[in-house]
């Protein structure tokens, strides 16, 4: 079984407010919520991306296509749900699909 991390819980949260937990500094302490919070910066700027493309496409060809959206939206939504599950059970795995992105970023 692997180790329980202390800060599961502001790990868990950087999923939902990923700036929390580097505004109160525990991300510079601790390294397992570091990843996480990077894990959540970048599930944040995908859903921005999303939200930015989706606003983009013309009103009638939306319609057409909203059935793609609602999927998309699904996925990150079920992604942010792995996150948070992940980071309670102290498990430091990278998220499906854009898990790999978050080692680009250093804080």
């Amino acid at each position: 079984m692997p180790e329980v991390k202390q800060n599961t819980a502001m790990a868990a949260f950087s999923y939902i407010l990923f700036f929390v937990p580097l505004i109160s500094g525990v991300a510079k302490k601790d390294e397992f919520v570091k990843f996480h919070a990077k894990q959540g910066l970048v599930l944040f700027l995908v859903c921005v991306a999303f939200m930015i493309v989706s606003n983009l496409v013309p009103y009638n060809i939306y319609w057409s296509i909203s059935w793609i959206f609602s999927l998309v939206n699904l996925a990150i939504f079920v992604v942010m749900i792995i996150g948070i599950a992940n980071a309670l059970k102290g498990k430091k795995e990278p998220l499906p699909i854009i898990g790999k992105l978050a080692d680009n970023f250093k804080f």
